[in-house]
């Protein structure tokens, strides 16, 4: 049966929607993996991919700039990634740059990050090969996990261990806990703690006080701090040492004299040993005091004399006149 005009006129419209569609589905794909503008070549060396594939995105500071189109296996420890970065972009990436394997989401698929380096480097030129980091991949973080689950569990399994001995008075923990004796002599502890405590503080506040007082010119010690007072107080030491210097000479020299004394030598030691010249010595003294009586008695006898009495009120007239 032949198609009708009208017919062939809707297939025809179809067929063209169809293709417009292909095309701006190619042009769009295309855009997004940088296949219609210009690209260069950009390097990367990681030890691990972490499920990277072809075609996943490269971004820079988190703007996609190109994908990935070569996966290679250097060795068993070095892997090369080949990008396709748009050339508008290498003027901006320098060559401290750093690739890192990252996630588009929580569970997107994988994307290259590419951070840019501090400081005032070059830009990259295209083939160049530029710095990688690896990331804490999601095998090695359960390890760690696992690790500490463990150690977690058998943190618990002390503690609750600890707990229960405590419970039960056992250790010192325990007695502490339950025994209420304890309790009450180590609270009285704390009270005359903090009764000494306070005493303390109440000392060194006077004590405070009282080098501040030190500096005070009314006191002794501040007076002391007066350079002319100290200046006196040297002067005086320094003669009192010389003072002592003196006595102790004079007192050696008295020591001297006595231990001539003692050793029969000198004067005094002839006149306080010899007891016949004290004898001749108390007969003088003795016969000098008669003596003296004889004379005042002549004396008295001179002022009654006719030869002699003029001249003896003579003397007692001058006397008079001064008084």
């Amino acid at each position: 049966m032949e198609k009708t005009a009208s017919e062939k006129i809707k297939l025809a419209i179809f067929v063209l929607i169809g293709l417009t569609l292909f095309v701006l589905v190619v042009y769009f794909v295309g855009s997004k993996q940088k296949m219609f503008g210009k690209t260069e070549h950009l390097t990367a060396i990681f030890d691990n991919v972490n499920g990277l594939q072809l075609g996943n995105n490269v971004r820079y500071s988190g703007i996609n700039v190109g994908t990935v189109r070569g996966i290679e296996m250097i060795n068993d420890s070095t892997i090369s990634v080949d990008m396709v970065i748009d050339e508008s972009i290498f003027p901006h990436i320098k060559k401290n740059a750093v690739a890192t394997i990252g996630s588009d989401g929580l569970v997107g698929s994988k994307v290259i990050n590419i951070n840019p380096g501090k400081g005032n480097q070059p830009s990259i030129e295209p083939g160049d090969i530029i710095k990688s980091s690896e990331r804490i991949r999601t095998d090695d973080l359960m390890k760690t996990l696992n690790v500490t689950n463990k150690n977690a569990a058998l943190l618990t399994a002390d503690l609750l261990k600890i707990t229960k001995e405590i419970t039960q008075g056992e250790g010192t923990l325990g007695a502490l806990v339950n025994d209420t004796i304890m309790a009450s002599d180590m609270k009285q502890t704390m009270n005359n703690l903090k009764m000494t405590s306070k005493g303390t503080t109440e000392t060194v506040n006077n004590l405070n006080k009282i080098v501040v007082s030190l500096s005070d010119k009314n006191s002794v010690i501040g007076v002391l701090n007066d350079p002319a007072v100290a200046k006196k107080i040297k002067a005086i030491v320094e003669n009192l040492d010389q003072s002592s210097q003196e006595i102790n000479k004079a007192v050696t020299n008295l020591n001297g004299a006595i231990s001539n004394i003692k050793n029969g030598k000198g004067a005094i030691n002839y006149l306080s040993n010899d007891p016949n010249l004290v004898k001749k010595i108390d007969s003088t003294v003795t016969n000098l005091n008669k003596a003296t009586l004889l004379l005042n008695e002549d004396l008295e006898a001179m002022k009654h004399n006719f030869l002699l009495r003029g001249y003896f009120k003579k003397q007692e007239k001058e006397k008079k006149k001064p008084q």
